[in-house]
């Protein structure tokens, strides 16, 4: 080979070399071309049922977001939006309507409010499909400016931030927000609601989000019976010392006169199920005594020795639900908000709940 062919071989080379680099680059814009064009549409559609609340609670006005979830205006916010405030009005379609408040929950950090008119309403999809990096989208009212959309992804699913637990696992979603944006909707790339949008974290750097599907726990306890009803078996759990049958929690306590001492569960049993929530950690029972619905047959599996048990326990309302004051209009709110955080798990190291 002459040393001119040699050349022309090196520049083909470098050639090649830099028509692939420069592919690599257009598929990249184009990828990204693509997500944003699919987060203009889904912030598109969800803006039509996302609405701006302004309350007013006995401190100060407070404005956050809101989304209907039913074509009869019914709406889901935060807690801290919808919780203790009153005098309610939302945002939504250019016009201004009055609300009220159906419920309010600090245990999930979630409020319902109800506007008399027929709205749009955003469709309901599954948090437990999420896994860590995926894309997802919220949309909110931040400050004082218009419907904004907000772009981001899972990061984790947490039981406790700096030492505490929350009452299910929630969604921490490495997307910052700005006061006013409390009880956004957090919607998966189908354009389905997955969360609410209940807290941020240090610099609003990211917020916390609770899962869907503990929202509409409380929707189908407040359609069922008027209110939220937290279950209660009046049991301790702690970790065991070896697994059996891949679970760690031991039933250490059980409590008298409580339905599982009448149902027959014991002290040393295993829990490997609780509902429909498989038990493999003391903390699993966080989410499993969540979706307890106080007089609903709860079926708990056990094993105790070599055996596998089943019982139907019918729950109690927890003792920490009961005997709370009212508002001037009849709403019942917690006396306690601390009480009503824990009822599912003490806050402390080690990790002891009480389904």
């Amino acid at each position: 080979m002459s040393p001119l062919s040699g050349s022309k071989h090196s520049v083909i080379t470098l050639a090649l070399i830099f028509c692939s680099g420069g592919g690599l680059l257009f598929a990249q814009e184009q990828s990204a071309t693509a997500i944003s064009q699919q987060v203009k549409e889904i912030f598109q559609r969800a803006a039509k049922a996302v609405v701006k609340i302004h309350g007013v609670d006995e401190h100060s006005e407070i404005c956050g977001t809101g989304f209907f979830i039913d074509p009869t205006g019914t709406l889901y916010t935060a807690y801290t939006v919808g919780g203790e405030a009153g005098n309610f009005t939302i945002e939504f379609d250019g016009k201004k309507y009055p609300a009220r408040q159906l419920l309010a929950d600090i245990r999930s950090g979630t409020a319902m409010l109800k506007v008399d008119e027929t709205t749009p309403a955003l469709p309901i999809g599954k948090s437990e499909e999420l896994e860590v990096a995926t894309p997802v989208v919220a949309v909110g009212y931040p400050l004082d400016l218009r419907e904004t959309p907000s772009f981001g992804m899972v990061a984790g699913s947490d039981r406790k931030c700096l030492g505490r637990y929350f009452s299910t696992t929630h969604l921490r979603v490495n997307i910052p927000t700005q006061r006013g944006e409390a009880g956004a909707p957090l919607l998966n790339m189908k354009g389905e609601v997955v969360g609410i949008v209940v807290s941020s974290l240090e610099n609003n750097s990211a917020c916390y989000a609770v899962p869907i599907e503990a929202a509409e726990k409380i929707r189908s306890d407040f359609v069922r019976f008027g209110e939220a009803r937290h279950g209660w078996i009046g049991g301790n759990v702690s970790e065991a010392p070896e697994p059996v049958e891949g679970s760690r929690a031991e039933m250490t306590q059980i409590m008298e006169d409580t339905p599982a001492a009448r149902a027959g569960i014991k002290r040393g049993d295993i829990l490997l199920q609780v509902g429909r929530k498989k038990v493999a950690q003391p903390e699993d029972v966080l989410d499993a005594s969540f979706f307890i619905t106080a007089g609903d047959n709860v079926p708990i599996t056990v094993m105790r020795g070599n055996q596998k048990l089943t019982f139907h326990v019918q729950a109690e309302l927890h003792p920490a639900s009961k005997n709370v004051p009212m508002l001037s209009d009849g709403t019942r709110v917690p006396a306690a908000a601390d009480a009503n955080r824990s009822i599912p798990l003490k806050l402390e190291s080690a990790a002891q709940t009480t389904p």
